[in-house]
């Protein structure tokens, strides 16, 4: 009888304990999300003047980086694909820095002071951001050799960048 009398406080706690270890899984994936969905092709005029298509990377694994002018994790983060950049562009590792500021010469005065070699894209009209569903800045999407969306990151604090370096070593190992 005593039994039955603590099967409703039993239940609480574990219901209690599913929501919440619910609740730290989702704040933990919150600002990063995995997919294996086909990502979606875009073409953008580079600094450089060239057209760049998604699409036509396919073999390489591209890291599509949006950032903007005004956000300071996006000028902290800028530097850490550069890195990211040097190490892994031997091996077919293409990043693309998406600007979304609505003009380029925004994007240019930061990158007078940032120096960044790979290729920085603008997205001035926002069509590409929106494909994306880019709601936080920076977001950081990783796109895998067969093109296809593998992961969403949104935000950036330092350290992001060792997991975004696990995640390019382990689509290289495939």
């Amino acid at each position: 009888m005593k039994v039955k009398s603590l099967d409703p406080i039993i239940g609480l706690i574990v219901c209690v304990a599913l929501l919440l270890s619910a609740a730290l899984l989702t704040g933990a994936e919150a600002n990063a999300a995995t997919k294996n969905t086909p990502a979606s092709d875009f073409t953008l005029k580079g600094r450089d003047g060239a057209n760049h298509r998604l699409s036509e990377e396919i073999g390489n694994i591209v890291i599509v980086n949006f950032w903007a002018s005004w956000c300071g994790p996006c000028r902290e983060e800028l530097p850490a694909f550069e890195a990211l950049h040097q190490e892994y562009a031997d091996l077919g590792v293409t990043i693309y820095g998406v600007n979304v500021d609505d003009a380029p010469e925004k994007a240019n005065v930061l990158l007078k002071d940032i120096k960044v070699s790979f290729p920085v894209l603008y997205d001035t009209n926002g069509e590409v951001s929106k494909l994306y569903e880019v709601s936080a800045m920076p977001t950081t999407v990783m796109v895998d050799r067969d093109g296809n969306t593998r992961l969403i990151h949104k935000g950036y604090k330092s350290g992001d960048e060792k997991r975004y370096e696990k995640v390019i070593k382990a689509l290289l190992r495939e």
